[in-house]
């Protein structure tokens, strides 16, 4: 078992941190400042750690959420994390953006009596999101990819009954979903529900190799060109 171990989630518009002492979150931070994630995540981390009296070399590891979600964001959170493990020589580890939603609506109790589905969403543009589909328990059923949600979109799952459609892309396709077995709970993925799946991953030894590591992007990195011109 564990003894200390930093969380990091910074995949959505939320940044958030959490601190691992024996099995439970006993420190967490967030900011939903727009754009805090480059400048408030290191900080967060060193808050909880002198709340605590600790150091890194006190810590066993590092989790990160992996993705998919916004770019900037996940660059920002391996980035930290990747440093944080380099330099107190610490392991790093990962997690799905849809993971942590799917354990975040279990344990925040967001799901609905006789659930059959879950549905993490992750927002993209338009009304395309980032999902996948998954068992309350936490079974992964079909691949992570975009999908563009429009009325057909999960007509199987939803006739086999209740499904919980879960993230901060939920509420836009809420209007489209139309079905009285949808359900709907929009919330962002936070840092303090990384922690059963953190556990798992730091029991079962899975550690990302520090230096190649990479977040899990789904899609190609687009930059834009301003329309004003400088000079």
């Amino acid at each position: 078992m564990a003894g200390n171990i930093l969380l990091i989630e910074t995949s959505t518009a939320l940044c958030s941190t959490a601190l691992v002492a024996d099995g439970a979150v006993v420190e967490y931070r967030e900011s939903a400042e727009p754009r805090a994630h480059a400048s408030m995540t290191a900080v967060f981390v060193k808050e909880m750690l002198d709340s605590r009296g600790l150091t890194m070399a006190d810590c066993d590891a590092v989790c990160v959420s992996k993705g998919p979600g916004s770019y900037t964001g996940l660059r920002v959170g391996v980035s930290t994390a990747k440093g944080l493990c380099f330099g107190a020589k610490k392991p790093l580890m990962s997690v799905g953006t849809l993971d942590i939603l799917v354990a975040q609506a279990v344990d925040e109790g967001l799901v609905p009596e006789g659930c059959r589905f879950i549905v993490p969403m992750v927002d993209a543009r338009r009304m395309e999101v980032y999902s996948a589909v998954f068992t309350p328990d936490g079974g992964q059923l079909t691949e992570t990819a975009p999908c563009i949600v429009d009325g057909d979109s999960f007509a199987d799952y939803l006739e086999q009954g209740p499904v919980l459609f879960v993230g901060d892309g939920a509420a836009k396709c809420e209007p489209v979903l139309n079905h009285a077995n949808a359900h709907f709970a929009q919330c962002n993925p936070k840092a303090s529900a990384m922690l059963r799946p953190a556990l798992e991953a730091y029991n079962e030894k899975r550690f990302e190799n520090t230096a190649y590591f990479e977040p899990f992007y789904l899609k190609q990195f687009v930059a834009t060109v301003s329309a004003k011109k400088l000079f």
